[in-house]
């Protein structure tokens, strides 16, 4: 029997119905799934006035990550340009750094922001530490290459959709544990955050075909953790199960009402304040997992993004100096 659950967005409703959906996922459906879990980039540089450059960071095993930045033009010959760190979605299965780069393409845009966009490897190929660890060490290389960047080492924001959400947390928290470097802010778009599934909205969205389903949250967990018991799961990989959120740059925190990671999401936010963190957070009725990234026509998807851009906006502005006295 399929328990209540919020209804999805009229708007949305219309435009999901065209789309082919699944309710489970397996290693024989993800390697269908993988060819086309990304977009060119191409196209949506067209037109821009972007400079793109391709790097490789080692890993701690070794391993190259590959890196991509886009600089508005001209970048290079000044500093103080604030820098998106970008973490793509994809369930810790599939995806690569285009995936939803479109999101943090339109704060080059606003913000004139730099933004390099992380291509961490996937699981079940990688597990445990190695996915969030691959992101920690792209965040090192910008803080040490700022300067060549042009950007403003205090204004580095950390981002991240689905999967990448729940990846930008862990770097966040990595980040605060180790000491290095500064974060100004991490915006969690849907995060992929809880590892365990028990919460209402997990059971809600299930057994159905949808966008991403609690079946297909647990194929993608299963595939980072491995043999990792329930118990030794660490905050890094599963951030709703690090003890102290204490300590956390300012956060903004958004999911659909009709998703499986509602709950998980809500709850983080309300853990954040509890330690005496800043988050804002957004519950988009009637929103699917992923709805802005897969429809921004959508007005509920405008509206979302509008939000999100007016919050960093908000970060991202100097604050006046003290003592300043007003005429």
């Amino acid at each position: 029997m399929t328990p209540t659950r919020p209804d999805l967005d009229p708007e949305l409703r219309a435009l999901l119905a065209d789309m082919p959906l699944r309710s489970e996922l397996d290693s024989e459906a993800l390697a269908q799934i993988r060819p086309f879990s990304s977009m060119p980039v191409e196209p949506l540089l067209a037109g821009r006035a972007v400079e793109r450059r391709e790097v490789t960071v080692p890993a701690a095993d070794g391993a190259q990550i590959p890196l991509s930045v886009f600089s508005p033009a001209g970048v290079e010959s000044s500093t103080g340009a604030p820098c998106i760190y970008w973490m793509h979605g994809g369930g810790m299965v599939m995806g690569d750094r285009f995936s939803q780069i479109d999101i943090p393409l339109e704060w080059l845009d606003l913000f004139g922001a730099v933004v390099v966009s992380v291509d961490y490897r996937l699981a079940p190929e990688a597990t445990g530490t190695t996915l969030v660890a691959d992101c920690y060490q792209g965040l090192l290389w910008i803080a040490e290459h700022a300067t060549e960047l042009g950007i403003d080492p205090a204004r580095i924001v950390v981002a991240g959709a689905s999967a990448g959400g729940g990846l930008t947390a862990g770097v966040t928290l990595m980040a605060r544990d180790r000491g290095t470097p500064a974060i100004a802010a991490q915006v969690l778009i849907g995060p992929m955050l809880d590892h365990r599934n028990i919460t209402t909205s997990s059971r809600q969205y299930s057994g159905t075909p949808g966008v991403w389903t609690r079946e297909m949250n647990e194929f993608g967990w299963r595939s980072v953790l491995g043999d990792i018991e329930d118990e030794q799961v660490p905050g890094y990989v599963s951030p709703s199960v690090a003890d102290d959120l204490s300590g956390l740059p300012t956060t903004y925190i958004d999911a659909g009402a009709a998703e499986v990671f509602r709950d998980e999401d809500v709850d983080y936010a309300t853990r954040i304040w509890a330690a005496g963190g800043q988050a804002e957070l957004h519950i988009w009725a009637g929103g699917f997992h992923g709805f802005d990234a897969l429809f921004p026509q959508a007005a509920v998807s405008a509206g979302a993004r509008r939000t999100r851009n007016d919050w960093l906006t908000r970060v991202l502005t100097p604050a006046p100096a003290s003592g300043t006295e007003k005429d």
